[in-house]
C-alpha cells in the first residue's frame, strides 16, 4: 500500500512539473486579442462554444469523488484536449489518470481514452439558444488493463445556452451515454446558471443527473472561476448527490489555450 501511494504521488508530481513548464514556456504564445477562454468545466454542462481555429485548448481537473463510505475515486487528473479545426468544428480527446479505492483495495491507471468532436449548429437569436452537438466514443482497450471494458462506449449531447443579461447566462444539456459493459444507456440532463461577478471572477450553480433504466441519480454542484488572462483560467467546484447513488465531490482545475505555430523551413 505504501509503495502504491509513493508511485501515485510520483506520477502526480511529474505531471504537475510538466504542466507548469508547459504553461510557462507557451505563455508568450497566448492570443490576447481573442475573447476570454470558454470552458466545458468546472460544471457538468458542456458549453456550446468552439475552440478558436488553429488553437489547442487543454482543460485539467483534479477531482475527489465519494460515492459511499466504501468507494472513493481520484482523478489525477482528467484532461480534455481540444483542437479548433475551424469556426464550426473542434476535435476532442479525453485522458484520465484514475485511482479508485473500494474498501481496502486501491487500483490506479489510465481509463480508456475518449475521442470525439463538437460542432456548432445554431447561433443565439431571440428565444433560440446558441446550440452545439457533441459526440464521443470511449475506446474499450486503449487504457490500463484494470479499467478496460467489453465494448466501446458512445455518448452524445446537445448543449444550449441563453444570454439573459451581460452578466447572467442560462445553459443546459440533453443527451445519453453508454458504460461499455452492456447495451443499456443513461439519459443525461444538466441545467446551470452562470454569473459574472467581476471581469475576472465567475460563479455558477447547477442541477444535473443521470437517468438509467433503474433508479435516477440527481446531483447539485456549484463553483468559482478566476480568469488570469484571456487564455489562462483556474477553477474550484464541489457538489453532492440528491439521491443515495452519489455522496459528494470536490475539484480543482487549470485550463489554458495556445495557438499552433507553423515552423518555417529556410
Amino acid at each position: 500500500m505504501v509503495i502504491h501511494r509513493i508511485k501515485m504521488i510520483e506520477v502526480l508530481k511529474n505531471y504537475l512539473i510538466l504542466l507548469t513548464y508547459f504553461v510557462i514556456t507557451t505563455f508568450n504564445l497566448f492570443g490576447q486579442n481573442l475573447p476570454p477562454i470558454q470552458l466545458d468545466r468546472p460544471d457538468q454542462t458542456e458549453c456550446p462554444f468552439i475552440t478558436p481555429k488553429k488553437y489547442i485548448q487543454i482543460e485539467n481537473g483534479f477531482t475527489i469523488e465519494n460515492f459511499d463510505k466504501t468507494q472513493k475515486s481520484f482523478n489525477l487528473p482528467s484532461t480534455l484536449w481540444k483542437w479548433g479545426v475551424n469556426e464550426k468544428i473542434e476535435l476532442r480527446l479525453i485522458t484520465e489518470l484514475i485511482s479508485e479505492k473500494t474498501n481496502e483495495k486501491t487500483i490506479t491507471g489510465f481509463s480508456p481514452i475518449t475521442i470525439g468532436f463538437k460542432t456548432s449548429l445554431f447561433e443565439e437569436k431571440g428565444l433560440l439558444p446558441k446550440t452545439s452537438f457533441i459526440g464521443h466514443i470511449t475506446t474499450s482497450k486503449i487504457g490500463s488493463k484494470e479499467f478496460q471494458t467489453k465494448f466501446i462506449a458512445p455518448s452524445f449531447r446537445f448543449t444550449m445556452q441563453h444570454t439573459l443579461t451581460n452578466k447572467i447566462s442560462l445553459a443546459y444539456n440533453l443527451g445519453a451515454e453508454w458504460n461499455g459493459e452492456n447495451a443499456l444507456h443513461s439519459w443525461i440532463y444538466t441545467l446551470t446558471t452562470g454569473f459574472n461577478l467581476t471581469n475576472k471572477i465567475g460563479c455558477y450553480t447547477e442541477l444535473y443527473g443521470y437517468l438509467p433504466n433503474d433508479k435516477a441519480d440527481h446531483r447539485f454542484d456549484c463553483g468559482l472561476t478566476y480568469l488570469i488572462n484571456n487564455d489562462l483560467i483556474v477553477d474550484i467546484s464541489g457538489g453532492f448527490g440528491l439521491t443515495d447513488k452519489f455522496k459528494n465531490y470536490i475539484s480543482l482545475g487549470l485550463s489554458y489555450r495556445f495557438k499552433l505555430i507553423k515552423s518555417k523551413i529556410c
